[in-house]
């Protein structure tokens, strides 16, 4: 059944994930684990994280992420770490799902604390002139960063449905907001809001309350796709019909540990390199690892597991790529 009793039923004439109080997932199949098996899991991640918390050596490029060349190409991209990517396409600078802080957690003190520093440094980010959010979970929307981005660079926010009236809270009010499959152009690129699989919620209280989503972003030449956090499902191929070929694709391949907690709401690296095949992309990169420590796999495993995939399905190095922390590669 698809998700949605929480946040009521299907109104007359809305779209099939729209709920009278929030939104759902559309796929059939879609089945959670239940409330109990979720909540302890998640409480006993937040005692790991925060009394016993995991280390790891990422590999990164320099202290500072210096990330582009000046003038740089025309389409370049660097890792920040987790899913915050610096895309640069036809002049304009965009940041996908910006996230500076120490821990992703409503508080200072406990929490998925980073386990390894951005890849760029927030003070060496060229002007940002978009800032593309995916869904409002602590690791992926940061009250801190986007604070600071709204200060400093005074960029146009583009996010789902519901996250608008969430910054305006917080006095951030450039922002278009857009449901699946709607379309905006800003600066002379093209952002289309894309269906994924996944939840929302910042408290208990909040769930689905706001949308999730992929994105699609155009430029004259080029085309990108950036996951966000989802699970595998047949929407992929039609965004591939709808909106591909793509240039590059950015899917998450961390946090898929236990899977009877994250198959509902996360890919594997091997389901990321289906997406990768379903959107018809030409480049992959893998996110949403390496950063914080959210879940039971090793925190080094994820490019592991794609790399070996890869080798089976006889992609090379040169199409998919992982990263180092603050690496800039041209696509």
């Amino acid at each position: 059944m698809a998700s949605g009793a929480s946040v009521g039923d299907p109104g007359p004439g809305t779209p099939e994930h729209h709920r009278d109080h929030g939104f759902a997932n559309t796929d059939p199949g879609y089945a959670r684990a239940s409330r109990w098996v979720r909540l302890r899991f998640f409480v006993s991640r937040g005692l790991a994280t925060t009394f016993a918390p995991r280390t790891a050596e990422i590999p990164r490029v320099g202290p500072d992420g210096l990330a582009q060349p000046d003038p740089p190409p025309d389409a370049t991209v660097a890792w920040v770490g987790h899913s915050t990517l610096l895309v640069h396409l036809d002049g304009v600078n965009v940041l996908t799902d910006p996230q500076w802080s120490n821990r992703a957690s409503p508080v200072s003190f406990a929490g998925p604390r980073r386990v390894s520093p951005p890849g760029i440094d927030f003070d060496a980010l060229p002007a940002v002139h978009v800032v593309v959010i995916s869904h409002d979970h602590y690791d992926h929307l940061d009250v801190a960063t986007v604070r600071r981005l709204a200060a400093r660079h005074r960029p146009r926010f583009v996010v789902p449905l519901g996250i608008k009236a969430w910054l305006a809270d917080l006095g951030i009010t450039e922002v278009d907001e857009l449901d699946w499959w709607q379309s905006l152009n800003v600066r002379g690129l093209t952002f289309t809001c894309l269906p994924a699989q996944h939840f929302s919620g910042r408290t208990l209280t909040d769930q689905n309350r706001r949308l999730w989503s992929g994105w699609s972003i155009a430029g004259s030449q080029r085309r990108m796709f950036f996951s966000g956090d989802t699970a595998y499902y047949s929407v992929f191929k039609e965004i591939g019909e709808r909106l591909g070929p793509f240039d590059l694709a950015a899917v998450a391949i961390g946090a898929y540990l236990p899977q009877r907690i994250m198959k509902a709401s996360h890919t594997t690296p091997e389901e990321a390199l289906q997406i990768f095949a379903d959107v018809r992309a030409r480049q992959f990169i893998g996110i949403h690892w390496g950063t914080f420590d959210l879940a039971e796999e090793p925190l080094d495993d994820p490019p592991r597991r794609l790399e070996a995939e890869a080798r089976r399905l006889g992609l090379g190095p040169e199409q998919i790529w992982v990263l180092k922390l603050g690496e800039t590669r041209a696509w």
